[in-house]
């Protein structure tokens, strides 16, 4: 995960310190003012209760309940969290509580529910919080009549459309619409935002908003808390919020902001600043270091250059806690004057781009330092030595891709750390006995260097506190090690570990995560894994079966056995699995019928079975759709397979959405500013026939969609419904017996790169739409008995002409069989669009292929809804689908 999302996570946590909008929900309440409600004020509110599973809901609870005026007696306040399930309709009773003055329904499930338009009803509300209830829609109008709220919460919901209307909410002081789907500009011409003269909180933060900054932000000049993290903002920060002289925080992190950072001129108040993972260049102004509050400064990931000399003309940053400046242009000598800001308790100095090493012992006056991030820069070999002065506090020390050569004995004095980073680093031999007996160590990566072993005894790590460890692409060489008893995550891919996997794994009650691919390991495996929710132990030489007492309710998300030398069938007990995501078995020794039985798990997205010795149809029964709903990429090459795929063989397939960091893939990382969890993310590989090309893809649970059919006995005509594929990138039903056309259908392969249809029996011409795909890079018709011109378009005639021999009617080029002077048959043309046609399309994501880092980038592909609604589509899914538009 790159720094950015890591600082942004630990922002948010960070402020949950400061104002939030449930402190702005307690502003001004005198609760001397209220009494308990009786039996007879709450008659409403019982009638409300009971629309909803409320069982529950705790009214005796501080932060749950429901309170009456002392003089009136009617229901003013009503606060219900997380105990409400059901819908939320306009004619609830809540909506006949017409004295309510603070209402917060937070955290409850209401079941796909819009915002009902009767809270307009309850126009005496002062606050109203409805944050993350999952509502849907937009936000209705009649809220313009609350003309007493103070403050309005919408947090964390799916609402959509553009900035709401309040231009009659002149009291509102307090206005949150973060973690929505809102979209489009702050254009005052068309919101009232910039109108509200009394706003002290604004947060709109992770949204859709596309604009520049207008100017009229400075009309809000009573505002302490600005969020605007998290959008599309570009262009540069207004000089007019400088009129903003009493804000206290500043969040624009993760925008595409640009100029210089001057907006700080005159906000002598602000304890915050977050502008990270933006486009801002040129040096620090002097200002920023003139804030007698500043206690957190984020910087990092921009274009800033300067040499950062002017912290030693500052002695204003007393109260400076947190500081990042990573992922920058910094030159200079940086480190002396940092070491003055006495304060600190994080420190990212990570990736600066700075010339000078960096000397750890200068960090020797920050006695309150918990977390260090000095990755990506140069080391003083001199100041990881063990006799040196460092911060005894230190909880986070991470030194990754320092180019540092030896363990550092600097370790040893930090009876405090929990968490350090060696990994990229060319630290060579054995890794020190006395690591293991720090007292709260806690994740530990070693990955990428050249260890070989550890020092002392054999169980050398069986006592240690560490409950992550991850030391992949080194050369460690003999047994499995005895892990730590507190094992929640081990991974040990690409090393040279031997013999079998120790039975002692077993007795680690909270391991989760087991990784060993790519090792020599022999023997069976060990029954007790199916417990796991990752395990993959790819490219070894296992024996034996696969596992076969997945439990119902089994948490396994991944299973990677390929490359083994397992035999039997596929064990029935993965239908228990309901979590299943990634399940590959290939290149073992498995006889079994193809797995119909797996379309029930929902999360099914890769289904890996080549080269086995599976055998039959791979027609389901009745010879309808295949399932598997959410499946995305499945091979199955170099098998027994036959049969042949009916016409509604890919109608309805489909994919769950992704996550994706900033070079297109996922993987596992330690999010060092939460709290010490850990993220898995993608990090699974498999062999794919690309291009032409044998190779081994990684980062495949999140880069593309692919089908290879591959070296299998398949006949008959290729469905026309693959064309509903839209995402497709790599299609490879080479080596089969296909027979008829090319689908006309593959010209909506928009996103295809890689076809290979070589070596089956297909006949008629090449359709002209596959000249027309613009991302095809690889196409092989060779060794069929196609016939006709080959299409002339960019990406076929800079195809080699082995992609068509075999073809003995094919003529042009690449060939040098010309078609002049003869009538080669017409190709196929796609039919015209039939009014009233509707096609179902298969919303496949995909985010590119990585072949190797730096090539092929990743393709975001979100839902795809095809404009070709050709008449072929209406006889794969029937004249029933077909409505009047």
């Amino acid at each position: 995960m790159s720094e950015f999302r890591l600082h942004l996570h630990f922002l948010s946590l960070l402020l949950l310190c400061y104002v939030s909008p449930s402190s702005f929900f307690n502003l001004n309440i005198d609760y001397s003012s209220y009494v308990a409600c009786g039996p007879h004020q709450t008659q409403a509110l019982t009638e409300f209760m009971n629309e909803f599973d409320s069982s529950q809901c705790n009214l005796s609870d501080p932060y749950n309940g429901v309170w009456c005026d002392n003089l009136t007696g009617a229901v003013t306040m009503l606060r219900l969290k997380a105990c409400l399930s059901g819908t939320l309709k306009p004619n609830s009773s809540l909506f006949r509580l017409h004295h309510l003055r603070y209402l917060a329904l937070t955290q409850n499930n209401f079941i796909s529910a819009t915002i009902p338009s009767e809270f307009g009803n309850l126009s005496r509300l002062e606050a109203l919080s409805l944050m993350n209830n999952s509502f849907v829609g937009q936000v209705p109008s009649s809220f313009n009549s609350l003309s007493f709220l103070s403050v309005l919460e919408l947090t964390l919901n799916e609402l959509t459309g553009s900035f709401p209307l309040v231009r009659n909410l002149t009291k509102l002081s307090a206005l949150s619409l973060a973690a929505n789907h809102f979209y489009g500009t702050l254009n005052p011409k068309s919101t009232s935002l910039f109108e509200l003269r009394h706003l002290r909180y604004l947060d709109l933060s992770q949204n859709n908003f596309t604009s520049s900054l207008p100017s009229e932000f400075g009309n809000l000049n009573r505002l302490e808390i600005l969020y605007l993290s998290s959008n599309d903002f570009f262009g540069q920060v207004p000089p007019t919020i400088s009129n903003l002289t009493s804000l206290e925080e500043l969040n624009l992190h993760h925008n595409q902001l640009t100029g210089s950072f001057s907006l700080v001129q005159n906000l002598t108040m602000l304890s915050v600043i977050a502008i990270n993972h933006n486009h801002f260049s040129g040096t620090i102004p002097s200002s920023l270091f003139t804030m007698p509050f500043l206690s957190y400064l984020d910087l990092s990931d921009n274009d800033l250059t300067d040499s950062v000399e002017v912290y030693n003309s500052s002695s204003t940053l007393s109260r400076l806690e947190y500081l990042s400046l990573g992922n920058n242009h910094f030159e200079g000598k940086i480190i002396e004057p940092i070491s003055k800001l006495i304060s600190l308790k994080i420190l990212d100095l990570s990736f600066l781009n700075t010339s000078y090493p960096i000397d750890v012992s200068l960090f020797s006056t920050l006695k309150d330092l918990v977390d260090l991030d000095l990755s990506g820069n140069s080391i003083s070999p001199a100041s990881l030595g063990s006799n040196l002065d460092i911060p005894i506090n230190l909880k986070i020390l991470l030194l990754r891709g320092c180019g540092i050569k030896e363990f550092p004995n600097i370790f040893k004095t930090l009876e405090k750390l929990e968490n350090i980073d060696l990994s990229d680093n060319i630290i060579k031999g054995e890794v020190p006995e006395w690591l293991w007996k720090l007292p709260r160590l806690n994740t530990v990566f070693l990955s990428n260097n050249s260890f070989n072993g550890f020092q002392g005894p054999v169980d050398v790590l069986v006592n240690s506190s560490v409950k992550n460890l991850f030391m992949e692409r080194n050369y460690f060489e003999g047994a499995v090690p005895i892990l730590p008893l507190s094992i929640d995550n081990f991974a040990a891919t690409i090393n040279r570990f031997t013999g079998s996997i120790p039975l002692s794994i077993c007795n680690y009650r909270s391991l989760t995560h087991l990784w060993l691919p790519y090792n020599n390991l022999t023997g069976p495996i060990p029954q007790c894994l199916s417990n796991l929710t990752v395990l993959n132990l790819r490219k070894n030489n296992l024996e034996g079966s696969i596992l076969e007492a997945f439990y119902v309710g089994a948490s396994l998300q991944t299973l990677d056995v390929g490359h083994n030398r397992l035999t039997g069938k596929l064990p029935r007990s993965l239908q228990n699995c309901s979590s299943l995501e990634f399940l590959a078995v290939d290149h073992n020794r498995i006889k079994d019928k193809f797995p119909f039985w797996l379309k029930a798990l929902p999360n099914l997205q890769v289904l890996i079975l080549s080269s086995n010795k599976f055998y039959g149809s791979i027609s389901p029964p009745g010879q309808g759709p295949l399932g598997f709903p959410e499946l995305r990429i499945f091979e199955i090459a170099d098998n027994k397979f036959t049969g042949s795929l009916p016409p509604r063989y890919f109608v309805n397939w489909k994919a769950s959405s992704l996550m994706m960091n900033e070079d297109g893939g996922l993987y596992m990382v330690y999010t060092k500013r939460t709290s010490g969890r850990l993220s898995y993310m993608d990090t699974e590989a498999i062999d794919l026939k690309y291009k032409g090309l044998s190779m081994e893809q990684g980062k495949v649970l999140t880069s593309y969609a692919t089908i290879d059919f591959s070296g299998n006995r398949i006949e008959g005509q290729i469905p026309e419904s693959i064309g509903l594929l839209k995402a497709l990138i790599a299609l490879n039903l080479s080596n089969n017996a296909f027979t008829g056309h090319i689908p006309l259908s593959f010209s909506n392969l928009g996103k295809l790169e890689s076809l290979d249809l070589s070596s089956n029996q297909l006949s008629g011409t090449i359709p002209n739409g596959l000249g027309t795909l613009s991302f095809m890079a690889y196409i092989n018709v060779s060794h069929n008995q196609l016939k006709g011109e080959i299409p002339q378009g960019t990406q076929i005639t800079g195809q080699p002409k082995s992609s068509f021999e075999g073809n003995a009617g094919l003529c042009g080029l690449p060939l040098q069989e010309t078609c002049f002077g003869t009538i080669a048959p017409p190709t196929q043309q796609p039919p015209e669009e039939e009014e009233g046609e509707e096609e179902e399309v298969l919303n496949w994501k995909c985010v590119g292929i990585g072949y190797g880092p730096g090539v092929l980038l990743g393709l975001t592909i979100a839902q795809v809804i095809a404009s070709y609604k050709p008449e072929w589509l209406v006889k794969i899914i029937g004249p029933n689908k077909r409505r009047n538009r």
